[in-house]
């Protein structure tokens, strides 16, 4: 068992990956910057080589395309957007050729590559720095997205990404960077195969997260342990496609539900958990009306005050589920 803090263990995968597989190619902006991109590419450039892990010019577009391009040829290609908001300029070569590719091609030709990518908020970045667009993605046939919260999925659910045949769009959240977990030896993961996982057992309420909110969602049934509420917490690890036998074997348990969201709530990720839970249980078999977490409707503010009224958090999380609660009562 080594310890990694969340940051190290993406370094850890890339690793893996450069070291196992000579077919490995990472490339994006700032990737041989100290600090652009955290710890997670830190001397990977200097271990491997300046022509595997690739610095390239500032333009989302064209690095992307190459990337597509190389998946295409044969190559595992890894394509690193530092700030999902900028990433908008690639949208063609990710969303209209890579998810389209084999599809067009009968599965004869993939577009296998992994387009890794990193939500920043907080810090007063304001409305053009902090974007989780992820339900975008997870809108699009053809894309898997991954959205790691534990230390180990970030290690090993990259590896998972780059080893896949389809293109990927993995998303790691600054927020959870502080995180530090134990890790085994690696073991790689057939990504077809995964899917939502419980984090911690309960019977009162189900919650629902995805990346950083999985982490909200943690720290808030741990609250409610205080008051004797126990919760079950489901990270929901994949969002396309997204897998839902387990969160309704848990709404079935607990007959309630909660979906925590870091993007906004119009379409979102949080909408489509709960469409699946209506769609597929009886009414009957809910004990009160299900609820959403997400930051408000608006462009992120640049203040340090209103952030903390935009984004949500634990304490408001834990009042509204408790208010929930008696009120079913």
């Amino acid at each position: 068992m080594n310890e990694f803090n969340y940051g190290t263990a993406i370094r850890d995968g890339f690793r893996h990956l450069l070291e196992k597989y000579e077919d490995t190619v990472i490339l994006g902006q700032g990737l041989w910057s100290p600090w652009y991109v955290g710890e997670t590419m830190k001397d990977l450039d200097k271990d491997f080589g300046v022509d595997r892990v690739i610095d390239t010019p500032v333009s989302e577009n064209a690095c992307t395309g190459v990337a597509v391009g190389a998946a295409i040829a044969g190559l595992k290609s890894i394509v690193v957007h530092p700030r999902m908001d900028f990433m908008l300029y690639a949208i063609d070569p990710i969303v209209n050729q890579a998810a389209k590719w084999s599809s067009m091609f009968g599965g004869q030709s993939n577009a296998g590559l992994t387009v890794r990518t990193i939500i920043n908020r907080g810090g007063q970045q304001g409305a053009q720095h902090s974007q989780a667009i992820h339900s975008w993605f997870a809108n699009v046939p053809g894309l898997r997205v991954v959205m790691p919260y534990s230390v180990k999925d970030a290690r090993d659910l990259l590896i998972a990404s780059a080893l896949s045949s389809d293109p990927v769009i993995f998303i790691d959240d600054r927020w959870l960077y502080d995180q530090v977990d134990n890790l085994p030896e690696i073991e790689e993961l057939d990504l077809k195969k995964q899917g939502p996982c419980i984090v911690s057992v309960g019977q009162d309420i189900t919650i629902v997260g995805v990346g950083y909110s999985t982490f909200l969602a943690s720290e808030a049934s741990k609250k409610l342990k205080e008051n004797n509420v126990s919760a079950e917490v489901i990270d929901l690890r994949v969002i396309n496609p997204l897998k839902t036998d387990l969160i309704l074997n848990s709404v079935k348990k607990t007959g309630r539900l909660i979906v925590i969201d870091g993007g906004w709530e119009s379409c979102g990720i949080g909408a489509e958990v709960i469409a699946k839970v209506m769609e597929n249980l009886p009414l009957n078999k809910l004990r009160s009306k299900v609820k959403r977490f997400s930051p408000l409707f608006a462009p992120a503010p640049s203040s340090g005050k209103l952030e903390k009224e935009y984004y949500p958090q634990v304490e408001d999380i834990v009042i509204e589920i408790i208010k929930l609660l008696k009120n079913d009562d």
